[in-house]
């Protein structure tokens, strides 16, 4: 299309129109383009600003729906894709997309805008303090960089938060980590503008080229006996009790978590069966259960009742077996009849197996773990 959008009054007659309407909650601007595979996806096309109706809500009309792309892709923004619209975490939107030959109207929402290219306000990052570049752990005579990510408002009161440890620290935060990052600071900061950001995080960093050995269990797996056992001890044991010591943590099961992906996801869930009187929450995303795929089993020899909350997510595009994992997984504890195991399963049919999108899973987990049930 190519033509100026005529208004409403001045639709052709005997054209079909199509009327996309859009409310978004952050109503700071009075601009609201569209762009899409209609023009090139270009930005700041006068052509395509849209209408504003009133407080928060903005339409356009196409004038002749058949000169669109029978599959319309489409986003929005505020003039620049600095400007773009973003989810109610700070994550990058997908292309919107619609069929044009069955509608006549559809209604959007745009929970969230990009501010100078950033999904955050920096006013609400964490405090990223590093406890010790080598901390100790004595069950395997190593040492490690830890890190706790405080509220960014933490010296400001009295309050005592919950407590979420995760692996693989160097993949958290670090903008130059070599395969990416989760992004774990800057999500935070949005869940704290959102009034939903009240937790310490504690970044445990890997052991390198160890990594695999420390988080594989010390039982009979696919890659052998692993130093799991240990090191899901000196998490328990001795990181727990110094962290409990030096911050404000509400220290109780119920309010500590513990999580990671991939192995790290692995040794997570190892650390919650062995340990069921320190974690409440486990927060597991693509988890290695083809290393041991009867860990599930080692659960059903607990004869603890207490509540367990686990988030499980896992991504079509990981593997062939990554999905089929989990549910079996997940089904390994229903049909235990456990009633005190709460599963919240999220399955992304595109999701690969990378940092970023597990960052774009944290905050659901976090929300869903601590903060909503």
């Amino acid at each position: 299309m190519t033509g100026e959008i005529p208004s409403p009054q001045h639709t052709a007659k005997g054209r079909e129109t199509l009327s996309i309407h859009l409310t978004t909650t952050e109503d700071s601007s009075d601009t609201v383009y569209i762009s899409g595979n209609f023009n090139g996806w270009k930005t700041g096309d006068e052509r395509y600003r849209m209408k504003k109706e009133g407080p928060g809500r903005f339409s356009i009309i196409f004038q002749d729906k058949h000169l669109l792309p029978g599959q319309l892709e489409y986003k929005y923004h505020r003039g620049s894709w600095d400007a773009a619209e973003v989810d109610e975490y700070g994550n990058p939107a997908p292309n919107r997309q619609l069929e044009t030959r069955q509608a006549r109207e559809t209604h959007d929402h745009v929970p969230r805008w990009l501010k100078n290219a950033l999904a955050y306000d920096p006013a609400f990052l964490p405090e990223i303090q590093v406890i010790s570049e080598q901390f100790e752990i004595p069950q395997l005579i190593k040492t490690r960089r830890i890190a706790a990510l405080l509220p960014y408002n933490y010296r400001e009161s009295e309050r005592r938060y919950p407590v979420l440890y995760l692996q693989d620290g160097q993949n958290l935060f670090d903008d130059y980590a070599p395969f990416g990052n989760w992004g774990v600071d800057k999500k935070l900061a949005v869940m704290a503008e959102k009034g939903i950001g009240d937790i310490i995080i504690i970044s445990i960093d890997h052991a390198e080229e160890e990594r695999i050995a420390e988080f594989t269990p010390s039982h009979q797996t696919r890659l052998g006996s692993g130093d799991g056992k240990k090191y899901v001890r000196f998490l328990a044991d001795t990181l727990k009790t110094y962290v409990d010591k030096h911050f404000r943590t509400l220290p109780e099961r119920e309010q500590t978590g513990i999580g990671g992906s991939s192995m790290g996801g692995l040794i997570s869930i190892y650390a919650g069966l062995m340990y069921p009187e320190v974690y409440g929450k486990l927060m597991i995303f693509s988890p290695s259960l083809w290393v041991m795929p009867n860990i599930h089993f080692h659960f059903l020899d607990f004869h603890d009742t207490q509540d367990m909350d686990i988030y499980l997510y896992g991504g079509g595009e990981e593997s062939v077996n990554m999905v089929p994992n989990i549910l079996r997984f997940q089904e390994a504890f229903e049909d235990s009849g456990n009633a005190s195991v709460k599963f919240k399963l999220s399955v992304d049919p595109r999701g690969q197996h990378n940092e970023t999108r597990w960052g774009e899973e944290f905050p659901r987990a976090v929300e869903w773990l601590f903060f909503y049930k």
